[in-house]
């Protein structure tokens, strides 16, 4: 407790609050599709494949906003860009309250949705931004942990969909969006950490090297297996096991539930055994864990607890990976999370997908846990190459942060 108080004086925690709920009801709407996914199937009769399109959308979507609005956030400030993302979302939830009546305008409406995707990079620099190079992991993990939203959603929305229907649903989520609006307008102050007059090729130098995509490919298993298998979960639930479609919901969120309140774990034990120590262990759990979710099929209680710990691992990584961000790019820290997340988060789309196409072409979903688990296993080999090089130029053994000194001067130099 007393080191938590030392972490909270050494930075500016409202606006840690602030982005943590700017992040966290963002991404209850992001995957808001996903949570309501068994009502939508049932009402348009789709078959498995288009199921997992229908959820993959918002993924995809979001994906794609979130480098556009990490450069914006660079040019007119973290916490306006926040405030400008709020406000779209606002008004494209009210568009699918009032228009969405046909699949199509479901899946445009899924694009919209990824207006709320965008927020990734942008809070997580806005929460980190006041606080030393050896507290960003914590905050960071903090800020990060608002993908608890998907909690508020698979929790709330099935519910709310039987009572109101699942169109109301969008409007009564327009509501919601005011109040992590005021709490950013009063309490958020921009951070003092991005460096004036840099120009477009600097913002985006992170495109450029060989880091950045490293970093990219290894969160497309942490945080697109996360955001991909929490959308995804509701109707796999609703349809392997024959649950009623809030039942679906609960069970997501006993699973996701247990991945947003371990990325702040992974972020605190990253800042001291190191990112890269973190994540290697996490790759290894996610690659068992996935293979066994598959095979526990027939049970829907090993499953649920196979699947808590596969997010408990995912959680932990995802705040291992941004421990080590700001490390590598300590100036840009907002559009190079942006891009990782965004090539993250496609990887995203690759679950739903994946899982709706093994169903449809094998009558089950073993083969998308199966093509997922290999993936992760690829990157892991990856990691245990690229540290090598890593713990020789800009972090210490392991992925922990040198000293305050080298990082400033890390931060003017580019690797490739």
């Amino acid at each position: 407790m007393a080191d938590f108080k030392v972490f909270l004086r050494s930075g500016h925690w409202p606006t840690l609050l602030a982005a943590f709920l700017y992040f966290d009801f963002t991404f209850a709407i992001w995957v808001l599709n996903g949570a309501m996914a068994p009502f939508i199937s049932e009402t348009f009769d789709l078959d498995a494949a288009q199921k997992g399109f229908m959820v993959s959308v918002p993924i995809i979507a979001g994906a794609l906003m979130r480098f556009p609005l990490g450069v914006l956030s660079q040019y007119i400030g973290r916490k306006n860009a926040a405030m400008v993302e709020m406000s779209l979302i606002v008004v494209a939830l009210l568009y699918g309250y009032l228009f969405v009546n046909t699949h199509g305008e479901v899946l445009a409406m899924g694009v919209l949705l990824g207006i709320a995707g965008g927020s990734f990079g942008v809070a997580l620099s806005l929460g980190s931004g006041w606080f030393p190079p050896k507290y960003k992991g914590l905050a960071m993990g903090i800020a990060g942990a608002g993908n608890s939203g998907t909690v508020l959603a698979v929790l709330f929305a099935p519910p709310l969909a039987v009572a109101y229907g699942w169109t109301t649903v969008y409007g009564l989520a327009a509501g919601t969006m005011l109040m992590p609006m005021i709490v950013m307008w009063f309490c958020a102050k921009e951070p003092p950490d991005v460096e004036e007059h840099q120009t477009l090729r600097e913002h985006t130098a992170c495109l450029f090297e060989k880091d950045g995509w490293s970093f990219s490919l290894i969160y497309v298993i942490t945080f697109g297996g996360f955001i991909g298998l929490a959308s995804f979960l509701p109707t796999y639930f609703y349809d392997q096991f024959k649950v009623t479609k809030v039942e679906a919901g609960q069970l997501t969120m006993l699973a996701t539930l247990m991945g947003s309140a371990v990325r702040v774990v992974g972020g605190y034990v990253s800042d001291r055994i190191g990112g890269i120590n973190t994540l290697s262990g996490v790759l290894v759990l996610v690659c068992i864990t996935l293979v066994l979710c598959g095979m526990a099929g027939s049970s829907v209680t090993a499953t649920t607890l196979l699947f808590m710990l596969c997010f408990a691992a995912l959680g932990a990584g995802n705040g291992a990976l941004f421990q080590l961000v700001p490390l590598r790019w300590p100036l840009t820290t907002a559009v190079a999370g942006s891009m990782i997340g965004e090539i993250g988060a496609l990887g995203g789309g690759f679950i739903p997908n994946a899982m709706g196409q093994s169903k449809q072409l094998t009558g089950n979903y073993l083969w998308g846990f199966i093509a997922f688990a290999v993936l992760a296993a690829l990157m892991l080999l990856m990691l245990r190459t690229v540290q090598v090089r890593w713990t020789r130029t800009w972090a210490e053994k392991g992925g922990r942060a040198r000293p305050t000194a080298a990082l400033g001067n890390r931060g003017k130099s580019s690797l490739v």
